[in-house]
């Protein structure tokens, strides 16, 4: 919004040429993760307050930890706070007529609504239940398709991305040698299924005081720069060309999306690390998984993203062979899924099992990120 009403204004008034900041992406990102931080940090005491006094509090499973039982009634819902944090920032501060930005944040915001309604069952009717499983896949897949196919159908314009679009990149290989190419009628279910695997692994993941949070600001940090190099040119000069990764020129302002997720969530961790004053809850964490699955997408990071997103990966792995093998067998592998949980009955520490967890998120994105070399 600044940038498309602002920018303009320099060709009509020399005195405002300096707009021509305005420009460049990573001024305009720095600007969107300062804002969205802001916000958090003077809304949050405000919200968490209201929070209170309306007394939306956490539902903890009967069956969990001994040591959830002291977070039950803590103000929860805490991710709508994020969202606002997240979109009001990149409305701002992002080229609004970008569809891969239009699409992010329209994903971003329709699950945000899918995980309000699943916390609000969750607390009207006090207990775990919240908006049955199958009706969130059901509208997650159906915001998750919509936006995919705006991309694909509606962006005759972008050039670059029409090439490209339904190749899958594969790690550590060169994109313009090895990418695989798939039929549209494949690859579109495959990338909504991305979006909605990565929406669900994230809230699975949110169990502990900041666990999640982590790991999805080091996700966003990472596809920040990986989305600027995809569509910077310096001097006629491709960074994407020279590394051999996807060249997609409307990507790079997915950066100032990413900015935002970095600076909601780290305001949002100042009220939510341990102990917590306020829960995320699914409105947050589905709202910033579908956003990641989204990045990867975009970025054509559809297979890389499992490395990134590891933890998200290993702890959404953990429930589904928790459940197969006591359908199967009648046994558990783990104490209890997800896995953070397991080592929580193994008697760790909390602080312990999160901040691990985030060290793990961090090699993970570095190693990520020396993929773009090594190929």
């Amino acid at each position: 919004m600044i940038y498309e009403l602002f920018y303009p204004l320099k060709n009509h008034y020399s005195w405002l040429s300096w707009l021509n900041v305005l420009r460049y992406i990573p001024f305009r990102t720095i600007m969107a993760t300062i804002t969205a931080m802001m916000l958090t940090f003077v809304l949050a005491p405000w919200f968490i307050r209201e929070l209170k006094r309306k007394q939306i509090g956490q539902v903890v499973r009967k069956e969990g930890p001994e040591t959830h039982k002291v977070k039950a009634g803590t103000p929860t819902m805490g991710g709508a706070l994020i969202l606002l944090s997240l979109l009001l920032p990149t409305a701002l501060w992002a080229d609004l007529r970008n569809p891969f930005v239009l699409a992010t944040t329209a994903v971003t915001a329709g699950y945000g609504v899918i995980g309000y309604l699943d916390d609000y069952l969750k607390i009207k009717r006090k207990n775990t239940g919240g908006l049955p499983g199958r009706y969130k896949l059901i509208g997650q897949t159906l915001i998750g398709g919509a936006a995919v196919s705006y991309t694909f159908f509606f962006t005759s314009n972008l050039s670059d991305w029409a090439e490209i679009k339904t190749r899958l990149a594969l790690p550590f290989a060169a994109f313009s040698k090895h990418a695989i190419e798939l039929p549209l009628w494949f690859y579109i279910p495959f990338a909504v299924f991305v979006v909605v695997a990565w929406s669900n692994a994230v809230n699975l993941t949110d169990g502990l005081d900041g666990l999640a949070i982590g790991p999805v600001m080091i996700n966003a940090g990472t596809y920040l720069i990986w989305s600027y190099v995809a569509g910077a040119t310096i001097a006629s000069f491709s960074l994407a060309t020279y590394l051999d990764i996807p060249r997609i020129a409307s990507a790079g302002e997915l950066a100032v999306y990413c900015g935002s997720v970095i600076g909601a969530g780290i305001g949002f961790l100042w009220y939510n690390t341990y102990p917590a004053q306020v829960f995320m809850g699914d409105v947050g964490a589905l709202a910033l998984g579908g956003g990641l699955g989204m990045l990867a997408v975009f970025t054509k990071n559809e297979l890389l993203s499992v490395l990134l997103g590891g933890v998200f990966f290993v702890e959404t792995i953990s429930v589904m062979v928790q459940v197969t093998s006591f359908k199967l067998t009648g046994k558990r592998v783990f104490l209890m899924a997800p896995i953070h949980h397991h080592y929580e009955k193994k008697g760790w520490a909390e602080p312990k099992i999160i901040v691990r967890f985030w060290i793990i998120s961090v090699l993970l994105a570095l190693v990520s990120l020396a993929s773009m070399k090594l190929r």
